[in-house]
């Protein structure tokens, strides 16, 4: 079975990407998505954040109150160690889906993670691709998406990795300056190129 990585910063098309290689038959786990429900669900994880982060990390019906992580972690500096506490539970998250989908006869998942690449390549990837797209872009599609201002956008951004400087780590890039479309066709043409022929 192969593993693949995707990642590339926020509003780059990299989860566009992941649901094409959904669709003509990945699996995909996206990391962040998981991690969001680990620090729910993971007695222990709650308690390392609230440690950390105070007893306002979670609101009183026991769900992540997030204005205030996304202030303590961002807006405070305190980001690598909030990853330092929740990464290595998303790891092994991911570890355990990996043997799932093998034992399912499936010959390919797809870990989608914004900070694939903070530590260098991650030893237990075959393949790693790395969505490009130019800020402006990117700014104008999470504005749209999420309701936020240009200027929170470009906060998240400056936090990011710069994936321009990391491009030697991946086997494939894919540019994504066009529309959806031409997106689209070019997640499909990855697709073909990784996917392991019967």
């Amino acid at each position: 079975m192969i593993k693949v990585g995707i990642t590339g910063g926020i509003g780059s098309g990299k989860s566009t990407v992941c649901k094409e290689w959904e669709k003509l038959g990945a699996v995909v786990f996206y990391a962040d998505d998981v991690a969001r429900e680990l620090m729910v669900s993971e007695p222990a994880l709650r308690q390392k954040l609230t440690d950390a982060f105070g007893p306002k990390t979670y609101k009183a019906d026991g769900s992540l109150n997030k204005a205030h992580l996304i202030e303590e972690a961002f807006k405070k500096g305190r980001v690598q160690e909030l990853n330092a506490i929740v990464h290595p539970e998303v790891g092994r998250a991911f570890q355990k889906k990996s043997e799932e989908v093998a034992d399912e006869g499936k010959n390919l998942i797809v870990k989608e993670a914004a900070l694939l690449l903070n530590k260098g390549r991650p030893y237990d990837l075959d393949v790693v691709v790395i969505v490009l797209s130019e800020s402006k872009n990117r700014i104008n599609r999470v504005v749209q998406r999420d309701g936020v201002t240009r200027e929170e956008v470009q906060t998240r951004i400056e936090k990011q990795p710069d994936f321009d400087q990391l491009l030697h780590l991946a086997d494939y890039t894919i540019v994504n300056n066009g529309s959806l479309d031409q997106l689209k066709i070019k997640a499909s043409e990855l697709y073909q190129k990784v996917i392991p022929s019967d």
